[in-house]
């Protein structure tokens, strides 16, 4: 039996919405990263691009269980000696809630050139509107 390698005349990509409103974030993010790396689709090559482009609305209607709103942080380095910086979840989500959402679909996906144009296929809003009317996306519930 042979091997199937998909060829990027094979790959149809389609356009998801998913409401996050009251969605656990990780939960919310696997599903995002799954469908952003095609592995829902039968034709799934490990290095090949095969996703979907995605739009996450209502980012800031999102959901953290047990105490990682006040105790999960976001960590990050300036560059400089002792540039070293971490923000709370719940001041994240305050000041930007689609920060919150985009860190954890990245850290999802690989860490590659593939990962990284899987990733450019992410849309994240945090009101209930966006402007991909055009794409005719479809609503994706999981």
């Amino acid at each position: 039996m042979k091997s199937y390698v998909a060829r990027p005349k094979d790959i149809e990509r389609k356009w998801y919405v998913i409401d996050a409103t009251d969605k656990v974030l990780g939960r919310l993010a696997t599903e995002v990263a799954t469908l952003l790396r095609g592995k829902h689709k039968p034709i799934y090559t490990p290095t090949i691009d095969t996703g979907d482009y995605v739009i996450v609305i209502n980012a800031d209607k999102i959901r953290l269980t047990g105490n990682k709103l006040q105790q999960k942080e976001y960590v990050y380095h300036t560059g400089y000696p002792g540039g070293r910086r971490a923000i709370r979840y719940d001041k994240l989500l305050q000041s930007k809630p689609e920060k919150a959402i985009e860190l954890a679909v990245k850290g999802m996906l690989p860490h590659t050139k593939l990962g990284r144009a899987m990733y450019r296929k992410l849309r994240v809003y945090a009101g209930d509107t966006h402007q991909h009317e055009a794409q005719m996306p479809e609503v994706h519930e999981f």
